[in-house]
């Protein structure tokens, strides 16, 4: 990992902020759960962050009725989205 954050400390902070997070509440929790300990952590962490921030889609330069809400969006720019599995399968 260290090869893939190494030239950006944003991401590096998302990434460890989200480790943090599974290493507390460990596995088999719904996505909602880890969102609201995801945004304890980004506020600990000092990253900037919005919740499901309600972003416009354009379709041939036409505003959709319909937004974009991703689970964050950090420093304004960077989208982040959660998921969770049961279990990995191969």
């Amino acid at each position: 990992m260290q090869n893939l954050t190494k030239g950006d400390p944003r991401t590096y902070a998302f990434i460890g902020a989200a480790f943090e997070v599974h290493k507390q509440l460990g596995c088999g929790f719904s996505e909602p759960v880890y969102q609201e300990a995801l945004a304890i952590e980004f506020s600990l962490r000092g990253i900037p962050f919005k919740r499901e921030a309600r972003i416009p889609i354009l379709y041939k330069g036409v505003c959709l009725d319909t937004f974009f809400k991703p689970d964050f969006l950090c420093h304004d720019t960077v989208v982040i989205e959660l998921k969770t599995l049961v279990r990995m399968t191969g």
